[in-house]
């Protein structure tokens, strides 16, 4: 389980600018929990190109995370704290965003069994794992049938549909980077907040970071004049709109103009 901060603005800023001082240092302190590692997805003011810098050591510990987090690196991005699943190693392979060419992905969830997800990828798509999380094997679920369908948004609509329909119990909350756009996933309707976790952490529910004891799996965005943002929960509710259950976000690169996408009625399964 873990955190997902999206940004897309007019022009390339900081993480720690785009969306703020105090509520940068709240998502950060988030690692508390979600202390797994880290990693950023971003694209590159110059080339175009989309680059990822990750490590499995605490936000709040790494000068790595904080020297990135405030350098304007580009004018589309992400951000993810990991919480591994119990029994996945904590390691640089293992850690979010997972990327390749101009796709990056971070996802907040747990998709099992594993090898009912591995029975969905073709052998090509099995041969470019480089980890055992169920996370890069839902990225590359998605680049899958993206090259299936031949469209990104419909093979990114279509994935996560065939996932949800063999794993309703699970959270597919991700962030989706392409050259055209980010993309938010929010379908979690059947996923439940891993609270004895999360006690266990922390102590209490009254002790736990904002929105983990009610709404651990809620995701929400911001658009101001100059950039869109998306998150999960953790951060105070003011000013931003929650996503509607089981959606998916698309937010155009170079226009800034969000749309909301219901993924769940053009899939079906294989």
């Amino acid at each position: 389980m873990c955190r997902l901060l999206g940004y897309v603005s007019a022009a390339p800023e900081s993480a720690v600018e785009g969306l703020g001082v105090a509520e940068f240092q709240t998502f950060t302190a988030l690692s508390a929990v979600h202390g797994d590692g880290w990693g950023m997805a971003w694209r590159e003011p110059g080339d175009g190109r989309t680059r990822v810098a990750t490590s499995p050591r605490s936000a709040a510990d790494d000068p790595a995370y904080f020297g990135l987090a405030e350098q304007a690196l580009g004018s589309a991005g992400l951000v993810h704290l990991r919480w591994a699943t119990d029994g996945l190693v904590v390691d640089g392979v293992n850690t979010h965003p997972f990327a390749d060419g101009d796709y990056a992905l971070a996802h907040n969830g747990s998709i099992s069994p594993i090898d009912e997800l591995e029975s969905l990828l073709w052998e090509g798509s099995l041969a470019r794992l480089k980890g055992d999380t169920d996370s890069e094997r839902y990225f590359r679920l998605v680049l899958q049938c993206i090259e299936e369908v031949g469209d990104e948004r419909d093979g990114l609509a279509h994935a996560v549909g065939l996932l949800h329909q063999h794993f309703p119990e699970a959270s597919l909350n991700a962030l989706f980077l392409t050259s055209t756009h980010l993309y938010a996933v929010h379908v979690n309707s059947g996923a439940a907040t891993p609270l004895d976790d999360l006690r266990e952490l922390v102590g209490s529910d009254d002790a736990m970071p904002h929105g983990h004891a009610t709404a651990y799996f809620d995701m929400a965005y911001k658009v101001s004049a100059s950039a869109v943002h998306v998150i999960s929960s953790g951060l105070p509710d003011a000013g931003w709109t929650p996503m509607p259950a089981d959606s998916l976000l698309a937010i155009d690169l170079r226009t800034r103009a969000v749309e909301v996408v219901d993924p769940m009625p053009t899939t079906s399964a294989q």
